[in-house]
């Protein structure tokens, strides 16, 4: 497959003229890069498998239409089930009636509406903390906070694995940033006594997701709790895949194990299971109150639209409400992983909604994916650098509201395409294109 130069452009009479001003310019080359005939964009779009950016065009929670056909949603990240629920929907709509579509400003400034400080004091009192602070995003959340504590001097102890947004963090603070291990608490041990000899000064801050959002696993918080006491360092966890899922009441990670209390911030996204969108912390007073003050992303970002709090408000009602909702949650996950195993996919450590199914080659997984989608099942693809390479997966995720007969439906279609592709075999074991890499890498 020939791609256009973008340098050029047709006229009607066939002939090249130059691109208009801009495309050629150095800064530019990366772009036209992206677009070369060997590039893995341009062969995968080439191959009509590409997966990403593809309208949906009606939603109604387990069930999607993309392309005018009806589909299951099996690659959502809508935990509870609640984008579509008629007390979320209400109160959306309330809001708008109350307050308008938007607050044109910062909570700094002129942004700051009763409902903003309503889930502020409701989701401290659900998460047993002093304090929390709204976010515009989740992204925004982890961005600011670490942006806002880290400075120079100080050292943030990452995990290899955690979220761009921590990662973006990271970056735009001023202090030094030390990577360990993915989920591996004895190379962050040794990373913590080494510079904890070198720099005994430092402040130190250790952060990892809750639960990892491509394997689906529970981060080690009781062995990041011993290590943030030994080393004196403060502990941040992002629990956007956690908080409405695990724990007490859908409290998140750090709850499976009893530990909440010994996390110093929780950060948390309104775009799962709050069927929303907008992000929080919670910590102690004086901690939050300082990032309220300093965390750039919030100072100068607009806050979340009216409808986008009274969403999580109702939301954040009905876990406290429905407890049920995550007993199901929690019984349908442990059906799809022991339904997956059981066919010989390769789902590696999950312990959570998410999961992996992971089926190998790059081009071999896109294939997977349009092959499932045509069976009538949607998931995401998700390929290196976010996975190893040569280990190339559907990321499955799951909803309280999907019925026993969807889970069959989804089961029984990647059954036939795992079969297709060589990944499983029809006896129930590992096909000859299996993979059994179990997500751990460094």
């Amino acid at each position: 497959m020939t791609l256009p130069d973008l340098t050029k452009r047709p006229t009607p009479d066939g002939e090249e003229t130059p691109a208009p001003a801009g495309t050629g310019r150095p800064i530019f080359a990366k772009t036209r890069k992206f677009f070369a005939p060997d590039n893995d964009y341009a062969l995968v779009k080439g191959a009509d498998l590409y997966p990403y950016f593809r309208p949906i065009e009606v939603a109604e929670g387990t069930r999607a239409v993309i392309k005018g056909r009806k589909v299951i949603m099996a690659g959502s990240n809508n935990y509870l089930g609640l984008t579509n629920h008629p007390r979320v929907v209400e109160a959306a709509q309330q809001a708008i009636e109350e307050y308008g579509t938007g607050c044109t400003g910062s909570r700094f400034l002129n942004g700051t509406l009763d409902l903003h400080l309503e889930l502020e004091q409701k989701l401290a009192a659900f998460m047993g903390k002093e304090n929390c602070v709204l976010f515009s995003t989740g992204y925004m959340t982890n961005q600011g906070v670490i942006q806002s504590l880290a400075n120079k001097g100080d050292l943030v102890f990452s995990d290899k694995d955690n979220h761009a947004c921590i990662v973006a963090g990271t970056q735009t603070s001023l202090s030094e940033t030390v990577r360990y291990r993915h989920d591996n608490v004895r190379h962050l041990e040794r990373l913590l006594e080494k510079y904890d000899a070198e720099r005994p000064d430092a402040g130190k801050l250790i952060v990892s997701d809750g639960v990892f959002s491509m394997n689906g696993k529970l981060a080690k918080i009781p062995e990041l709790v011993d290590l943030a006491r030994k080393f004196d360092a403060a502990l941040m966890i992002d629990d956007a895949h956690a908080i409405g899922v695990v724990g007490e009441g859908g409290r998140g990670s750090a709850d499976v194990f009893g530990l909440r209390d010994e996390i110093d911030l929780i950060t948390g996204t309104f775009s799962k299971s709050f069927a929303s969108l907008g992000g929080f912390v919670v910590g102690s007073n004086e901690v939050t109150e300082y990032i309220r003050h300093s965390a750039s992303t919030h100072i100068f970002s607009a806050s979340m639209p009216p409808a986008n709090v009274a969403t999580v408000l109702a939301c954040l009602d009905i876990l406290i409400e429905e407890p049920e909702r995550l007993d199901r949650l929690d019984e349908i996950s442990s059906y799809m992983r022991d339904g997956f195993r059981d066919l010989g996919f390769n789902v590696w450590t999950s312990q959570t909604p998410i999961i992996p199914v992971v089926v190998g080659d790059m081009m071999t997984c896109f294939q997977f994916w349009k092959d499932l989608l045509e069976e009538g099942v949607f998931v995401n693809a998700v390929v290196p650098p976010a996975v190893p390479k040569g280990q190339s997966l559907m990321r499955t995720s799951y909803m309280a509201t999907h019925t026993n007969e969807e889970l069959d439906f989804i089961l029984d279609a990647f059954k036939r395409v795992g079969i297709r592709h060589g990944v499983i075999g029809a006896n129930g074991q590992p096909g000859p294109n299996g993979h059994t890499g179990n997500g751990h890498h460094d």
